[in-house]
């Protein structure tokens, strides 16, 4: 038998390809099928079921066109009720798999449909459990994010499911057993998870905060809900495409792929509502870009913030990306449900600057510099974009906290007029920030290279007693 994860860093996510005596299954596919398709073919297997946990927020499956592709059958938990052709199995109901079994096990409460799959040997042992969002290496899923789709649900209601369902159904197995979540650290779908993305259940009993065997229903609920942060917006809007269905990938696509000239390019930018996307990293994009684009760089969580920061799904989007990149971007967009990139400007960045276009920068200075203004100016007003939590953490006295996440609430705050100067953690929400703000004609922001690493390393700053991020959820 073969167990792999396919794990994606950029979304936190872990997909798992299951296969025995020329049988396999796919559990939690991301949107680009292919390279299950691959594999498969690789082992000269047949992929039997495509296997969902459950209705997927923070990114769109690609269990429609995998099942398109195969012809294996989409199977969901009790519960779901998904506007497209699946198999629905029983809670306790056991699937073969070349000589293999996967138990059904439904966990209610991060949604109402979570299932875990429980993987048995050929001698019928249990060796592998995948947990969803469910339980996660070191946390649980939030049960907040079901109260979106379904009014009737509250996150306290869905916490008590939850403790039932880990208390029923999977602290009782073994504790060899290995645990395979959908989701590590920089996941939105919990709060706490561990950068390991696999530990034996036993491990987990002992040092998971949400499988302590005296904690009680009611503490479970406190302690599990507490910390909460707003979901990303496009989390329901994935929701319900994972439900409804969706385009094929090909389409979005050949779509996407269109290579369009400096001219061509202006002259959508300027006849649509398309937004101007430019995902070269973030000191690139600082030296020179198209005016009104907005920088989100490939290179960092580049599609969770995509979907913290355009709020529309179907939103018509025009690319500037590093030639040989588009396709990779229009995949990464995809994934979480932006399929409407409508082109791409050839030869990037490069080709604009050479048709000798407008172009326009965001003056970026060192943390050195900013000491040196900071200290003929102690009032020199400082703007920290990073999140509440990692501000109160630590962060340089006086430096007043705008956090990216919430960024038109900064519309009421910063002043057109006034310069100041922005930093994150590391320079890569910065300039995010710096660019949106930009093309809602905010000219006076200066970005500060390195983020707070950088400021804390020169030294030269004030900066707030530690405060360690675990006590202040």
């Amino acid at each position: 038998m073969k167990i792999e994860q396919i794990y994606t860093g950029c979304l936190a996510q872990g997909a798992y390809y299951i296969e025995s005596d020329g049988e396999a299954v796919i559990i939690d596919p991301l949107r680009e099928v292919q390279p299950y398709i691959d594999r498969a073919e690789r082992s000269k297997a047949k992929i039997k079921y495509v296997l969902e946990t459950h209705f997927h927020a923070d990114f769109v499956s690609g269990h429609l066109d995998l099942s398109k592709k195969t012809g294996a059958p989409v199977v969901y938990g009790p519960n779901a009720k998904p506007a497209f052709d699946f198999y629905a199995a029983k809670d306790g109901e056991e699937l073969k798999v070349g000589k293999a079994t996967i138990k059904v096990l439904h966990t209610p409460g991060h949604t109402m449909e979570s299932t875990c799959y429980l993987l048995k040997d050929e001698k019928g042992k249990a060796i592998g459990l995948f947990s969803g969002d469910t339980l996660f290496i070191g946390d649980v899923g939030r049960p907040d994010l079901a109260q979106k789709i379904k009014s009737d649900l509250t996150q306290d209601k869905l916490a008590g499911y939850l403790f039932d369902s880990l208390r029923n159904k999977i602290m009782p197995l073994a504790d060899d057993i290995v645990v395979y979540p959908a989701h590590g650290a920089g996941s939105a779908c919990g709060k706490n998870m561990s950068k390991e993305t696999t530990d034996t259940l036993g491990h987990q009993k002992k040092t998971n905060y949400a499988l302590r065997a005296d904690m009680t229903k009611e503490a479970f609920i406190k302690e599990v809900t507490t910390g909460l942060v707003e979901p990303p917006a496009y989390f329901p809007l994935n929701v319900m495409m994972n439900i409804q269905g969706y385009e094929s990938i090909d389409k979005v696509l050949e779509r996407g792929l269109h290579a369009m000239s400096p001219d061509a390019f202006e002259t959508a930018a300027n006849d649509t509502g398309a937004l101007m996307l430019d995902v070269r990293e973030a000191q690139e994009f600082a030296k020179g870009f198209i005016p009104n684009s907005i920088n989100i760089g490939l290179e960092g969580s580049f599609a969770p913030w995509v979907g913290a920061m355009i709020p529309d799904i179907k939103q018509e989007i025009l690319l500037i990306c590093e030639p040989g990149t588009e396709e990779e971007v229009v995949t990464r967009l995809s994934r979480v449900g932006y399929d409407y990139v409508i082109g791409y400007l050839e030869g990037g960045f490069a080709s604009w600057k050479k048709a000798g276009k407008e172009i326009d920068e965001i003056k970026s200075i060192s943390a050195d510099e900013l000491a040196e203004l900071q200290a003929k100016n102690s009032s020199l007003p400082i703007l920290d974009v990073r999140k509440n939590s990692e501000y109160l953490s630590e962060h340089i006295v006086n430096a007043e906290n705008t956090p990216l996440d919430f960024i038109n609430d900064s519309m009421g705050v910063v002043d057109k007029d006034k310069t100041y100067y922005v930093h994150c953690a590391g320079g890569y929400r910065s300039m995010i920030f710096n660019s949106i703000m930009r093309a809602r004609g905010f000219d006076n922001l200066v970005d500060v290279k390195g983020g707070f690493k950088a400021i804390k390393e020169t030294n030269r700053f004030k900066v707030t007693d530690y405060v360690c991020p675990s006590t202040l959820l």
